[in-house]
């Protein structure tokens, strides 16, 4: 069975369609069978995106992006800088 990626948006809605399906009654495993997902899946959303707004998941994953963006810049950084002392000792 091929993987389905959602979207932040996606998840976001279905989360909310569960919420109201919880609160009329229906156990968690009936409301994961009508999302079309697991039951792991949908706690781990609930987890990442439960009471957020679309703008503010498309905020975090924004600045997911930068974060890895600046974690690589600084790890280039220290390579450099490791690089340049070797040099500068004269280790070769």
């Amino acid at each position: 069975m091929p993987r389905k990626r959602h979207t932040a948006e996606q998840i976001i809605g279905q989360l909310r369609e569960a919420e109201v399906e919880l609160a009329q009654g229906k156990t968690t495993g009936e409301v994961c069978k009508k999302l079309g997902v697991t039951e792991q899946t949908y706690y781990r959303w609930r987890k990442e995106y439960g009471g957020l707004r679309v703008d503010q998941a498309n905020r975090l994953k924004e600045l997911e992006r930068e974060n890895t963006r600046l974690k690589k810049l600084v790890a280039d950084q220290a390579l450099d800088n490791a690089i340049l002392k070797e040099a500068a000792s004269g280790n070769f």
